[in-house]
């Protein structure tokens, strides 16, 4: 006890703290989470409540309101009550339902108008109720398809019979007659008309390939003899060239794919 002079020991003692002492956990994140998500909410239906009318807020209401009663009024069913629906965006109720049915029913009665037109143009092309034997055999150079575009009338080479002479843009007197047909049949609508042209592919070692400036002159070849026929050419829209990247035939060198399309448009 005298040595140790009357003092009492020392002793150390070491506190390890825990690996989250020095954040605390995260729940703080979830909650500041919650806070901006909520503070969104907030703006976003002040925002509502200063950009619509009582009407829309109204149809807002009844939207998010899980009730099984009907409303009888006139586009209830929809997010702001039918008030701000047309014939451009409706989805079929409110106030835009019956200008979009209209136009639905007009639309359908074009179409059904046009394909009856069609239809008719192709009875006349197809040689059935030609008047001469002779009508008959030039006819049977056409084919004609109905696309969604319109009626395309397809003016083919047959192998005895081709419609321009040689690898050329003069029209044959077959071509000139089916001009003339063609300029009949058709100024009897008023439709509007594109002309297309397309020829058979060349070899490849040539130096330099006529199928671009052929499939134009030829269609061109087709507007005049039309123009010249009396064919009013306010109605030509377009003159298109496709030289050979649509061909009919598998074969791109085969003769068939030689053909001037007149699409009557809808």
């Amino acid at each position: 006890m005298a040595g140790n002079g009357g003092s009492a020991p020392i002793i150390i003692k070491k506190v390890q703290g825990g690996g989250d002492a020095g954040h605390h956990g995260g729940a703080w994140k979830v909650a500041y989470a919650d806070f901006v998500t909520a503070m969104m909410a907030f703006f976003l239906l002040m925002w509502l409540l200063n950009a619509t009318t009582e009407k829309q807020r109204q149809g807002l209401a009844d939207y998010f309101n899980p009730t099984l009663i009907q409303s009888t009024r006139s586009g209830h069913d929809g997010p702001f009550g039918g008030e701000v629906q047309d014939a451009e965006t409706n989805s079929g109720k409110g106030a835009g339902a019956s200008r979009d049915s209209l136009a639905a029913r007009t639309q359908d009665g074009r179409d059904t108008g046009f394909e009856d037109m069609a239809r008719h143009i192709q009875d006349q092309l197809t040689g059935s109720g030609a008047e001469s034997l002779q009508k008959v055999n030039l006819l049977r150079h056409v084919v004609t398809r109905m696309t969604d575009e319109g009626l395309v009338i397809e003016l083919t080479d047959l192998m005895d019979e081709p419609l321009f002479v040689g690898d050329s843009a003069q029209p044959t007197p077959a071509m000139k007659e089916l001009a003339g047909i063609l300029s009949g049949v058709l100024g009897r609508v008023r439709n509007e008309i594109a002309l297309t042209g397309h020829v058979r592919a060349y070899p490849e070692m040539l130096i330099q390939s006529p199928v671009w400036a052929l499939s134009d002159a030829r269609a061109h070849a087709l507007r005049n003899l039309l123009e010249g026929a009396g064919f009013d050419t306010t109605r030509i829209q377009r003159v298109t060239a496709f030289a050979d990247r649509r061909n009919r035939s598998v074969n791109p060198m085969d003769p068939d794919n030689n053909r001037i399309e007149v699409i009557l448009l809808r």
